[in-house]
């Protein structure tokens, strides 16, 4: 009882700290975001011992090494994190843009202007910028945001809180526009998730189980994606040295992450001069390879992929692969077996490219590029508040547009209804 007393309470706190904050000015907003980069870079003595007591309880635990990846901090990560609420600070401010203007016959004059969502819910795992990212996001959108970070990384996302809170101890009715539940009980996730008449919109990050149940038991609108089942698919056409380094980057830069390449498919006319040096190279970075038939051929000791290989998202060193006779075939199986998220073709054929572009259905599809990319960050947004493979409201990276909603402004001069 007490539990959820606590967190309507914070909601309820957050709920007016909203309406304080969707009024705030430009400028006093990206003040507010310079002071907390300030504070990110002085203190990251004590955010890095937080996160190495993450790390130590997450070893003892026997977590895998690419959950420890998730969770480390390092000078360079933590630089990222202050970067980036500078460069949120730096992007236009949406809130109050007028998206559409018209004059009806009678006279009135109508807006549609952009204006914040109110309160947001961020539940995450184990990536302690996530921190960091979303309060910047949502302070420059105008909204007020409850964070309930997963428990391996309590000790870094509660440093990561306290530095950034700090910045607002000055600013009266916004100080509860930033809110962290840092209890360990897992039934604050289902408290929060009812309460419907304080928050506007839950955003969930972290693997399929966690999001599946937040829509599961939520009340609230949620914006997700269940998971990142990403392809490359390289084409007859490609240049083969283009699509080995894009193919490594998107395996094995960061394997842990959801816009990482899960499967690859390869043009049967190039497997047989692609396959042999892009396996080779897999394997000497420790990927393990599942393939069809075909590539099983081509590369010995390659395991069988089957049907659920290929719909797999594995966050981890492992890769589907499977050669495909067409461009058409390569679609409809990206189509069937991935997720929406991000899908890639290497090609020098314009006609393919397009192809691709219009017929993959995914939130992200790119042409001679890492399916990477797919980032708030490196899309120039400044960071994100997630990844959406809804079609509904928001769709990809989504940063300050995607924060916000919108209302009509009606001008009249006495009008009434005929």
């Amino acid at each position: 009882m007490e539990l959820k007393k606590e967190i309507i309470r914070i909601a309820q706190s957050a709920l007016e700290a909203a309406r304080s904050l969707a009024v705030l000015s430009p400028q006093e907003k990206n003040r507010l975001l310079r002071k907390m980069a300030s504070g990110i870079n002085r203190n990251r003595s004590l955010i890095l011992k937080a996160n190495a007591r993450d790390v130590a309880a997450a070893r003892r635990n026997g977590l895998s090494g690419v959950f420890i990846e998730r969770l480390s901090l390092n000078q360079k990560r933590i630089k990222e994190m202050a970067d980036s609420l500078l460069a949120i600070a730096a992007l236009k401010d949406p809130v109050g843009e007028v998206i559409r203007e018209w004059k009806r016959p009678n006279g009135l004059r109508i807006r549609k202007v952009r204006v914040p969502i109110g309160v947001v819910a961020i539940i995450y795992e184990s990536r302690p910028n996530v921190t960091a990212d979303c309060i910047g996001l949502c302070l420059k959108s105008g909204n007020a945001v409850i964070l309930k970070g997963g428990s391996d990384a309590l000790n870094s996302n509660l440093e990561i809180y306290r530095i950034l809170k700090a910045a607002l101890k000055n600013e009266g009715d916004c100080r509860d526009a930033i809110n962290l539940i840092s209890t360990r009980d897992r039934r604050a996730v289902n408290v929060l998730l009812g309460l419907n008449d304080y928050i506007d919109v839950v955003i969930p990050r972290g693997g399929e189980g966690l999001i599946r149940n937040v829509v599961r038991l939520s009340r609230i609108p949620v914006i997700k994606h269940y998971k990142g089942v990403c392809h490359v698919y390289v084409d007859d056409w490609a240049d083969l040295n283009m699509a080995e380094k894009v193919c490594f980057n998107a395996k094995v830069q960061r394997p842990g992450v959801c816009n990482a390449m899960e499967s690859m498919l390869v043009h049967r006319d190039v497997a047989a001069r692609f396959l042999p040096g892009m396996l080779k190279d897999f394997r000497d970075a420790g990927v393990q390879i599942r393939g069809c038939p075909i590539t099983q051929k081509i590369a010995k000791g390659v395991r069988r992929a089957t049907a659920e290989d290929y719909r797999r998202e594995y966050l981890d060193l492992i890769l589907s692969v499977k050669v495909v006779e067409s461009l058409n075939e390569a679609i409809e199986h990206v189509n069937n077996y991935g997720s929406h998220h991000s899908d890639s073709i290497i090609t020098d054929n314009r006609n393919n490219a397009r192809e691709f572009l219009r017929r993959v259905d995914s939130a992200c599809v790119y042409v001679n590029a890492s399916t990477r990319f797919t980032d708030g960050y490196q899309f120039g947004m400044g960071a994100e508040i997630g990844i959406s493979t809804d079609k509904l409201h928001a769709r990809g990276p989504m940063a300050l547009e995607e924060l916000t909603t919108y209302k009509y402004q009606v001008f009249g001069s006495g009008q009434v209804r005929q």
